[in-house]
Order: C-alpha cells, then sequence, then structure tokens
C-alpha cells in the first residue's frame, strides 16, 4: 500500500483512540457499518451531551426553541444524501391533449425500448424514450412513474418527484408514484416525508426494494420525530415556567395593593369576614378577562374574591351545543375587557350540572348579576343590548 495512505490511516486510528466520539460524526456512517460488518463493537455515543453542540439536557430546556417543526441539525443520521438537480426541468406532458389510439400504440414502443435501454444501462437513452412516450400519451401515470425510477436511478431526486407527483394526480392510488416519490425525498434527507410515501406505497403493492429502502429510512424518520417530541416538552416547561413567573409578579402586585388598602381602608368586609383588597381576593380574579369556572369550589372561591372586593359579579351560564352561546361569547369576552372592575365567570352548564340546577337554569345563554353574594338582576336568551345595558347600570352603583 502507499506509504503515505497508511501514515493518515494511522494518524486517524490514533485519534479516534483518543477520542473515539469521532466514530459517530455522520459523514463516519459507511465506517462504522463497515466496522460492525466484521463484528466490531462501537463505543456508546454520549448521552450526558448534544453530540453536536455539546449542550446538556438543561442547557437545551433552557434555550428550547419556539418552533420544533423545523428539521433538527443536532442530531445523528445514517445514510448518504445526493446533491440536488437544480436543473431546469424535465419536458412534461400536456394533459388536455386527446390521445388517439395510434398515439398510445407509439408511446407503448417507446416505453419498449426505454426498458430495453434501461437493462443495458443505458439511463440517459432511456430517458429520452420515456419522455416521447409520455408527450405522446401525457395520460398515462405509469409512463410518469417509469421515468421517476430512471431518475432515481440517475440520483436526480427533484426530477423523481416532479415525475411522481405527476403519476399520482393521474392515478392517487400508483403505488409506483409513492414508491420512488419516497425513494427521491430519502435522497434529499427527508426522512419523515419519504417514509410516509414508503409506508403508502408499502400497502398499495408491497415489494423488497420498499421494505429494503424503509430500513433505512424509518430509523432517522423515528429518531427526528423522538427530537420534535423532546424539544415541544421542553417548549411546555418553558411555558410553565413563564405562567409560574406571571402568577408570582399578579401575587406580588396583589400584595402590594393589599398593603396599601389596608393604610387607605379601615372598614371590612362582614359577609365573608374578608378585608378589602385581600391579595388571595386580587389573585384570584383577573381583571378585563373572562374566567371560566371548572368547579363548584372554584366558583365559590371566586363569588367570595367578588365579595371582599365590593365587585359586581356576572355569572354567565351556558353549553358548547348552545348556537346563541357562541354568538354571546365574543360578545361577554368584550365586555369583559371594556369592564375591568366587573367579575366575569363563565360556567358551562354539562360540566357543573348540579351548579346550574342550584342557581335555577332553564335556558342557555343566562346571565345572573350577582353583587355581596345575592342575585340582583339576570338577564335570558342572546340579548346583547340587553346584557350591556344591565352591566352599565349596575356597575355604575356603589
Amino acid at each position: 500500500m502507499d506509504a503515505h495512505k497508511v501514515s493518515e490511516l494511522k494518524a486517524f486510528v490514533t485519534s479516534c483512540r483518543s477520542d473515539p466520539s469521532i466514530l459517530h460524526h455522520p459523514s463516519l456512517a459507511f465506517f462504522r457499518d463497515y466496522l460492525q460488518s466484521l463484528g466490531a463493537r462501537l463505543p456508546p455515543q454520549a448521552m450526558s451531551k448534544n453530540p453536536m453542540k455539546g449542550e446538556t439536557d438543561d442547557d437545551m430546556t433552557k434555550a428550547a426553541p419556539d418552533s420544533v417543526d423545523k428539521k433538527p441539525e443536532d442530531i445523528e443520521l445514517d445514510g448518504e444524501l445526493v446533491e440536488p438537480d437544480d436543473g431546469p426541468p424535465q419536458k412534461m406532458g400536456d394533459p388536455s391533449t386527446e390521445v388517439s389510439e395510434e398515439s398510445r400504440d407509439v408511446a407503448q414502443t417507446c416505453k419498449a425500448k426505454a426498458m430495453n435501454a434501461m437493462s443495458e444501462g443505458k439511463l440517459d437513452e432511456s430517458i429520452e424514450f420515456l419522455t416521447e412516450a409520455i408527450l405522446l400519451n401525457p395520460s398515462s401515470a405509469i409512463l410518469y412513474a417509469t421515468r421517476a425510477s430512471v431518475f432515481v436511478k440517475l440520483h436526480k431526486p427533484n426530477a423523481a418527484i416532479r415525475d411522481s407527483d405527476a403519476a399520482l394526480q393521474i392515478n392517487p392510488d400508483s403505488a409506483k408514484g409513492y414508491k420512488y416519490r419516497g425513494m427521491a425525498k430519502a435522497m434529499l434527507g427527508q426522512w419523515e416525508e419519504a417514509a410516509s410515501d414508503l409506508h403508502v406505497a408499502s400497502k398499495l403493492d408491497y415489494d423488497d426494494e420498499i421494505n429494503s429502502v424503509l430500513k433505512k429510512v424509518e430509523p432517522n424518520a423515528h429518531k427526528i420525530e423522538e427530537h420534535r417530541r423532546k424539544y415541544e416538552r421542553l417548549r411546555k416547561e418553558r411555558e410553565a415556567r413563564k405562567i409560574e413567573r406571571e402568577r408570582q409578579r399578579q401575587r406580588a402586585e396583589a400584595n402590594a395593593v393589599y398593603e396599601r388598602g389596608k393604610k387607605e381602608s379601615t372598614s371590612e368586609n362582614k359577609a365573608f369576614d374578608a378585608e378589602p383588597n385581600d391579595p388571595d381576593s386580587l389573585a384570584a380574579l383577573q381583571d378585563g378577562s373572562v374566567i371560566s369556572i371548572h368547579s363548584s369550589n372554584e366558583l365559590q372561591t371566586k363569588m367570595r374574591a367578588a365579595v371582599c372586593l365590593s365587585r359586581l359579579v356576572i355569572l354567565y351560564f351556558t353549553a358548547t351545543w348552545c348556537g346563541p352561546c357562541r354568538f354571546m361569547a365574543p360578545i361577554y369576552k368584550t365586555l369583559a375587557e371594556k369592564h375591568r372592575n366587573v367579575v366575569f365567570l363563565k360556567v358551562d352548564i354539562d360540566e357543573l350540572g348540579n351548579d346550574a340546577h342550584r342557581w335555577n337554569v332553564n335556558s342557555v345563554p343566562t346571565f345572573f348579576f350577582v353583587k355581596d353574594g345575592k342575585e340582583v338582576d339576570k338577564v335570558v336568551g342572546a340579548d346583547k343590548s340587553g346584557l350591556e345595558r344591565k352591566i352599565a347600570m349596575h356597575a355604575a352603583k356603589p
């Protein structure tokens, strides 16, 4: 062997001994396959850090991306890709062409010549014959799918995808259309789309070639899906921390208001033995928002908080199946934003049936006006103007 090449090989082996993680680099996938075919055991890839960026899981949690839909660049995927063929698109047939029997016969002759050329390894010549056949008979899905197969052999995945799309447009159940589009997408590293197409092709018309390609494609598709789920989890954790910080901020503001209230007011609320501007009450309410109630205890808590703060409460009973309720929902939300010192509650009668019965709700939508824990008025039905007028009237009262 060439002495220089042997020297380079020795240097590479030395590097691998000092840092075995080198073997897990995507560009060495072929070398790993070779070593494993000889029975070699590779060192496991370190899991404590991101293999490409040196980040721990905690680092990734702190910097989880806003979007998990992008293809991850920091996971190791196997398989060799090809450079995209970005040249001019191949000639396509005119779907509006009326095909005569003679044209079909000539197209079949061209296809036969293309198959002979393909068997002899003359792929470019095969493409020429198939293109001629497609121009003669542009309504044939099999002609497009066959040319797609040749483009796959020529490592021209984009051309193969265009032909596969054309075949599937003509025949949505074209197994070969799905097969060669899946193979082409795999060549471009579009692993999830490739797996999807190949699975459909396998269901329509299984063959060993599809199974062979799927064995290479599926592991990468699974890795990407696992990566996406991980980052989705991290994103949700980050959102939860954000919500918790906001809750703590609101609680701090409520405490500040409470302290000011203790200095400015000497009156006590006798109805529920609570002081005005109680921080728990302020924290329980969400000024300018509609509060959805999901339990009887939660309803009582909001009512008590409103009494503590001498707030007017609008208790809205609704149902998901109710058309008028759907009409009133955005109006109710707008009113909540307008009257920030009024407490706007919403209860689904199917979720809290006992509470609806307790309030004698006979139809929805129904709006109860509650002051100091007592009903003072109500509106039944989708009466927009009546609801607006009564809210303005009662909100103005001390």
